[in-house]
């Protein structure tokens, strides 16, 4: 898997993410609407691309967990949550912080615990 093949992958990670807080936590001021979908997205979105730079720029590789996986989820996780908190006007709760990380931590890092055996079964068969 390539660097932007596991980039795509976070991606969607971050939007399955948003989609799922934003199932989670409906209401009259935060409405189960596309539109409301990407207003919870953006900001998790801009720390992924955020967190990609980072990446390229020290030419890690983009599936393996370490260095890259927990680089890209806290980079994606601080910039998500310090936007959230520049837009709300306020620091996000200690839940509200523990819990977008522990979401976002297992979605992108479980992708890559998923595609690592795959990959190497792949490499196996190739030699």
């Amino acid at each position: 898997m390539n660097r932007t093949t596991a980039f795509f992958m976070d991606a969607l990670a971050i939007a399955l993410f948003a989609l799922l807080a934003r199932m989670a936590h409906q209401s009259e001021e935060m409405p189960f609407t596309f539109a409301g979908w990407l207003s919870t997205l953006w900001p998790f979105l801009l720390g992924v691309v955020l967190a990609w730079v980072v990446i390229a720029a020290l030419k890690w590789d983009g599936v393996r967990i370490v260095p890259a996986g927990l680089s890209a989820w806290i980079i994606t996780a601080v910039t998500g949550l310090a936007i959230w908190g520049l837009n709300n006007g306020s620091v996000p709760h200690w839940s509200f912080i523990i819990v977008a990380s522990v979401m976002s931590g297992l979605l992108m890092l479980g992708w890559r615990a998923g595609a690592i055996p795959i990959q190497r079964r792949r490499a196996r068969a190739a030699r």
